[in-house]
């Protein structure tokens, strides 16, 4: 059963960084396109990086190129989402997502940029 507990989140000010886990289960990484999700107060969760194998390409949403970092390490099972120059409007609860099951969202961490 596929399992996914995202951590990493917390308050930080603008230019701040921070870098998210995803931790998986019932299922291997290394198989799947990864990505990180963010869903902001009264807004849609959008997609904001993918990674889609180990060996593939990795995109992102034009709001966070060039700050953002995905990656993974399939030893540990894991994913991250490494952040830096934060904005106030990256403020989000973030959650990683499989393709071995796009239905399933864990419970996220929240990121707070504020100064």
């Amino acid at each position: 059963q596929v399992h996914l507990v995202e951590s990493g989140g917390g308050s930080v000010q603008p230019g701040g960084s921070l870098r998210l886990s995803c931790a998986a289960s019932g299922f291997t990484v290394g198989r799947y396109a990864m990505s990180w999700y963010r869903q902001a107060p009264g807004k849609e969760r959008e997609l904001v990086a993918i990674h889609s194998t180990i060996f593939g390409p990795t995109n992102y949403a034009d709001s966070v190129k060039g700050r953002f970092t995905i990656s993974r390490d399939n030893t540990k099972n894991m994913v991250y989402l490494q952040m830096s120059a934060l904005k106030p409007e990256d403020t989000a609860v973030y959650y990683c997502n499989t393709r071995a099951a796009p239905d399933y969202w864990g419970q996220g961490t929240q990121v707070t940029v504020s100064s």
